[in-house]
């Protein structure tokens, strides 16, 4: 079941409906394990900025049950599930999503486009800041295996 199918039903279900289908998800393993792997999936979609402007266009920021979900979401950031995330930068998303003039912003394409190209920016300068540090420590190596011998 897509990520879409997921936030359909929840806009559809009464409040009864989500209390049982929360009662049979905390019961079974199986359930827990698609829940997991949902809001996971969900979680570090919100990484992608060209995804937040999808959200954003839909209407979805603009629902109270919606961005009460995205309040829910915040557990992801303990390190027992963001070890999970291959994403990271979905956890500063989830966290500028808790702020209501940040969800107004992504439904122009202009500031999806900024932030993507911010975020391809930062990873270029972490690409080069690591491998710099990584020929560093390497050069210290052999200093120091030529000064052992």
């Amino acid at each position: 079941m897509g990520t879409r199918n997921l936030f359909g039903m929840i806009k559809k279900c009464s409040k009864l409906d989500v209390e049982i289908i929360d009662h049979i998800l905390e019961t079974d393993d199986a359930g827990n394990r698609l829940r997991f792997q949902l809001e996971l999936e969900f979680v570090q979609c919100l990484a992608n900025p060209n995804y937040l402007n999808f959200l954003a266009q839909r209407g979805y920021f603009k629902d109270k049950a919606f961005v009460n979900y995205l309040k829910y979401l915040l557990y992801w950031k303990e390190p027992e599930y963001a070890k999970y995330l291959k994403y990271s930068q979905c956890l500063h998303m989830l966290e500028l999503l808790q702020y209501e003039h940040f969800r107004k912003e992504p439904v122009n394409a202009q500031c999806a486009k900024f932030i993507d190209e911010q975020q391809i920016l930062h990873w270029q300068h972490y690409s080069r800041k690591r491998m710099h540090l990584q020929q560093a420590l390497a050069e210290q190596q052999q200093q120091n295996s030529a000064a052992g011998k």
